[in-house]
C-alpha cells in the first residue's frame, strides 16, 4: 500500500494493492482508499458492449449477504445477458458489499446500480454521508482532487474503470478537514454510458427493504 499526500500534506489517497488496505480510510490523515486492480479484459470488453438498456439498474436497501440475490435478480429483471461475464459482475458486487459492510460494521447498505449518461453531478462535491464506496464498471472513473474553498481543483484525478474507491463523507469525523471532493466525470454528448456501483452504510430500515427498479 502507497500513500499519496495532497499539497499541503495534511490528507492522503491510500492506494491499496489488497482488500485488506482498505482498511487504511480508518487512519485520521486518509481521506479516500482506492484498490488498484484492474478488470479482466475479457469481462471489460463485455460489458462495454452490454447495450444500455440491458445494464442493471437499481437501488435498495439491504443487508450484506443479501446482494448477490438481488443483483442477480436485477440482471434478470433488465435482460443483462446471461453468461460467465453477468455471474462475475454479481460475484464482484456482492464481495465488494462484503469487504465494505465489514470495512464499516454496517449491517444494512444501500446498494445502487446506476446507468449514468449526462452531466450527472458533475460539480466537485463531498457527499452528505460518513463513507462511501463507488466502482464504476464501464466508462469514465469517478474524478477527485483537493480543494479547500470550494473551488474547482487545480489539480484533477480520475479513479480507473474496475477500481473501487472508498470516499469520506461530511459527517465523518475528521479533524482537520481533508478538502477531498469528487464527481461524475462531464460525458453529456460523448455518447458513453457508465455503469457505477454505489454502496453506503445505512441505519436499520424502519420497514421491509424495498427494491426499486428504474427502468
Amino acid at each position: 500500500m502507497s500513500l499519496f499526500q495532497d499539497t499541503q500534506g495534511i490528507s492522503a489517497i491510500a492506494m491499496a494493492e489488497t482488500p485488506a488496505d482498505l482498511a487504511a480510510i480508518h487512519r485520521p490523515d486518509c481521506a479516500a482508499a482506492i484498490w488498484r486492480r484492474q478488470p479482466l479484459p475479457s469481462f471489460q470488453s463485455w460489458i462495454d458492449q452490454v447495450s444500455p438498456d440491458q445494464l442493471p439498474e437499481t437501488r435498495i436497501i439491504l443487508s450484506p449477504e443479501k446482494v448477490h440475490s438481488a443483483a442477480s435478480h436485477i440482471c434478470e429483471l433488465c435482460g443483462t445477458p446471461n453468461c460467465v461475464e453477468r455471474a462475475r459482475l454479481i460475484d464482484d458486487v456482492s464481495a465488494l458489499a462484503d469487504i465494505f459492510a465489514g470495512l464499516m460494521n454496517a449491517s444494512y447498505l444501500m446498494f445502487r446500480l446506476d446507468i449514468v449518461a449526462t452531466n450527472h453531478c458533475r460539480q466537485f462535491r463531498k457527499d452528505t454521508i460518513p463513507v462511501r464506496l463507488i466502482c464504476t464498471y464501464r466508462g469514465t472513473g469517478t474524478q477527485y482532487g483537493f480543494s479547500m474553498d470550494r473551488a474547482e481543483p487545480q489539480r484533477v484525478e480520475t479513479v480507473p474503470t474496475g477500481a473501487p474507491i472508498i470516499l469520506r463523507g461530511n459527517r465523518w469525523l475528521e479533524h482537520p478537514t481533508s478538502g477531498l471532493v469528487h464527481r461524475s466525470p462531464p460525458i453529456e454528448g460523448s455518447g458513453e454510458t457508465r455503469l457505477v456501483l454505489v454502496l453506503d452504510p445505512v441505519a436499520a430500515p424502519d420497514e421491509q427493504p424495498r427494491e426499486y427498479y428504474l427502468h
